[in-house]
């Protein structure tokens, strides 16, 4: 029954609900309809009221989500999320389409949102010893009838329940004032000197701020007695019902003296799309559903007068068609006999009705014969689902999004849901200014554009993007709003966060270029980069650092950029490189040997992108001294010996020599192989070209004693088997001859007569 207010002749309803739960909004809209109130309140950010009004759009389709955030640091901010199911999203609606004053109540975002700066920033510990509350009511009501399982509870108790929905939140509201009858004094957040007691505000669910928040509510209800209404409804999480009531043991006085002198912050508050995966995960409300596919279903389905067992035969009937999509057999007959044994589960598990769990399993052993991996589709595609809502155009952007519009606008991009192909020039300023904003959206995971070619410019003046705007773009644009309010300040900000974090030379080489050629501030990231090659002593992270830098160095002209600073870095680094490289060659197992010649063709590449005689120099001699260097692994040491004799550093009898030495008998026959694979690379144009070195690997080979030579040919195979059919042939055919390729060749005339032929009719001799 609606319990008496704070004034004569007012009532106060609290509706004690489970955010996103279909039962409770069912009951919610029940419970609305007979109470007929004049003015509703609902748990959520009061910055929220005046932009509810959209919500009553035709073009507003859940799943949103309300979004507060710190102007001066959007960073910090909170989402609410809203489904069809979810009672505060009825409730709102009822109230709009009826005209009724709807207001949201809760602590405002502006004080939230600086408590939690406060308690982030602060370096005090934050001390949770001593606090004795209930996080988990749901929890903790359905541990006392006796249930393992909150969900399974709730949906048993209040989703599956029908009847008078006044009697079921007296019932709900009466169990939860049981249990926090003994709950002790919050204690306040501020300290005596006006500064936030960072142990009570450390938790978002503790008691301090469950009081603070509470305080704030009860405050609505009071301005909304003020303004003259008696019929009151405040739609709230179950916890907080016994608490709204104005006349539950708290003064006016008392509360204010809670909520005086908290903290703000500027804060704004805007609509977003969300999706059905994302109301899986914790929201502003501390609270997320695991399976929202199901619950939308159970929701449409008892709005369609439809009972939880037809609802349960309709899911089954869902779930047997996406098996068929995916080429499984599921009739109809076999739908029957699953609705069968669910129910059947549900009696025995004394619950008034199949739930998900009871479907889950009548689904497996039924319609999937016992296989659960064509039923991970259909957790992924009905239970959690895939809707993505939608806003009006009329609804407040989050200012990136705004931003994100007006560079597309400037760019002439519009976006599309179908796939396009753009090419852009660089050496145009379109051109460049439409590059520029597609990577830096790639920086802030709004993948909107897909590099046709990787993203690389590499010297080039043209670029190829496959461009899809697809909705769910615009849950990203939001997430990435908390780094800044346009995209270049957002970009700016992911980058500088991500050199933070970085751990590796290389990524942080690749965060430079990439800020490179999304024209954005390189020098947070380079004098990271700059810091910790100056401390670093590892050869691969140095080596692999060389590439991207060598690479913007490059083609920085391209996007006409500056590239000073990385160019300092570059020679840095290659120095040290060089440096460490011939003592870190030495002693390595085979996976260390690997990565390091991996480091090192990556660092050779870099370096040859560039024109400087100096530093070239530099990696050759460090190259030189690896080879010179004893119980180097030979695939370093072979490698490094092609890589100088394909410079000029080595002459060919040199390595004639080298090699020789290292395909001796008197060497280790898997060394041998791990020098030849080095050696190669991939590459086999040396061997068909120069008949002495493959002499030399045809010997090796030929004279390879019995008892070594099927643990060498598994090496020779994965060598040989780098280089190309044609490849390959040559090498055959150059053995069989006897290792010459000159042109004392025997040609078979009859062969050749055909090429032969046409080649004379090409030079005008085929009358000779």
């Amino acid at each position: 029954m609606p319990r008496p207010g704070p004034g004569s002749g007012v009532t106060v309803r609290a509706l004690g609900i489970r955010h996103h739960g279909p039962g409770s909004a069912l009951s919610v809209t029940a419970a609305l309809e007979q109470f007929d109130p004049t003015f509703v309140l609902v748990e959520g950010p009061p910055e929220l009221t005046p932009i509810l009004p959209l919500l009553a759009d035709e073009a507003m389709v859940p799943p949103v989500a309300g979004l507060v955030y710190a102007v001066d640091e959007p960073r910090r901010a909170g989402f609410y999320p809203l489904a069809e199911f979810s009672p505060e999203w009825v409730a709102t609606r009822w109230a709009l389409v009826r005209g009724v004053d709807v207001v949201w109540a809760d602590l405002p975002a502006a004080q939230s949102l600086a408590i939690r700066a406060a308690v982030d920033d602060s370096a005090e510990p934050a001390d949770d010893s001593g606090r004795a509350h209930v996080s988990d009511p749901i929890g903790e009501l359905a541990r006392t009838a006796g249930y393992g399982d909150a969900e399974r509870w709730w949906e048993d108790a209040v989703e599956h329940r029908s009847g008078d929905a006044s009697a079921q939140f007296e019932a709900v509201l009466d169990a939860i004032a049981e249990l926090r009858r003994d709950e002790p004094e919050a204690a306040p957040l501020l300290r005596e000197d006006k500064t936030v007691d960072i142990a009570a505000a450390s938790d978002p669910t503790g008691p301090s701020i469950t009081a603070a928040r509470e305080a704030a509510m009860r405050a609505a209800v009071r301005a909304a007695v003020k303004a003259g209404h008696d019929r009151i409804a405040f739609v709230c999480g179950a916890w907080h019902a016994p608490a709204v009531d104005p006349t539950a043991g708290r003064s006016a006085a008392a509360d204010n003296r809670l909520l005086r002198g908290l903290p703000k912050v500027k804060v704004a508050a805007a609509w977003a799309p969300w999706t059905a995966a994302r109301l899986s995960q914790s929201s502003g409300y501390g609270a997320g559903v695991s399976s929202p596919g199901w619950y939308r279903h159970l929701y449409a389905s008892r709005l369609a007068g439809d009972d939880p067992d037809a609802a349960a035969a309709s899911w089954l009937v869902r779930v047997a068609r996406e098996l068929r999509s995916q080429g499984m057999f599921a009739s109809p007959a076999s739908v029957v006999d699953a609705t069968r044994v669910a129910r059947t589960l549900a009696t025995i598990r004394g619950r008034p009705h199949p739930g998900l769990t009871e479907l889950d399993d009548a689904a497996l052993a039924v319609l999937a014969d016992g296989d659960r991996l064509p039923l991970s589709l259909v957790q992924r595609d009905l239970v959690v689902g895939s809707d993505i809502g939608g806003v009006p155009d009329s609804a407040p952007l989050v200012p990136l999004a705004a931003d994100i519009g007006r560079q597309q606008k400037r760019c002439r991009l519009k976006p599309s849901a179908h796939a396009q192909t753009v090419t852009l020039d660089l050496r145009t300023d379109g051109g460049r200014a439409r590059s520029v904003l597609l990577h830096r959206l790639l920086l802030l995971g709004v993948d909107w554009g897909e590099p046709a070619d990787s993203g690389r410019t590499t010297g080039t003046f043209k670029e190829t993007w496959t461009l899809v705007w697809d909705p769910g773009l615009a849950v990203a644009v939001v997430e990435a709003a908390v780094y800044g309010t346009t995209v270049v300040d957002a970009a700016s900000a992911r980058v500088a966060s991500a050199a933070e974090t970085a751990t590796a030379l290389a990524d942080l080489s690749a965060l430079v270029d990439r800020c490179m050629t999304a024209d954005l501030p390189t020098h947070d990231v380079v004098r990271v980069l700059a810091d910790r090659a100056a401390a670093h002593t590892d050869a691969p992270e140095l080596l692999g650092a060389i590439e991207p830098l060598a690479r913007i160095c490059r083609y920085g002209t391209v996007r006409r950029v500056d590239t000073t600073r990385v160019r300092a870095v570059l020679d840095q680094v290659t120095v040290r490189a060089g440096i460490g490289l011939p003592p870190a060659a030495v002693a390595l197992d085979d996976d260390a040997a690997a990565a390091l010649r991996t480091a090192v063709d990556s660092a050779h590449r870099g370096l040859m992108m560039l024109d400087d005689e100096l530093l070239t120099a530099r990696w050759f001699t460090s190259l030189r001294e690896v080879t010179d260097r004893d119980r180097v692994p030979g695939l370093l040491a072979g490698r490094a010996v092609r890589i100088l004799l394909d410079a000029g550093h080595l002459d060919r009898d040199d390595v004639e020599l080298r090699m020789s030495r290292e395909l001796s008998r008197a060497s280790d026959p898997v060394g041998a192989a791990a020098w030849l694979d080095g050696f190669l690379s991939g590459d086999a144009m040396i061997l068909v070209h120069d008949a002495a070195l493959l002499g030399v690997v045809d010997r090796w080979v030929s004279d390879a004693p019995v008892e070594t030579f099927d643990d060498l040919l598994p090496l020779l195979r994965r060598t040989f088997s780098a280089f190309t059919t044609a490849e390959r042939r040559s090498i055959g055919q150059t053995i069989v001859r006897g290792g010459s390729n000159d042109s004392t060749a025997v040609v078979d005339e009859t062969r050749a007569a055909p090429a032969i032929s046409t080649v004379a009719r090409l030079i005008g001799w085929e009358h000779a």
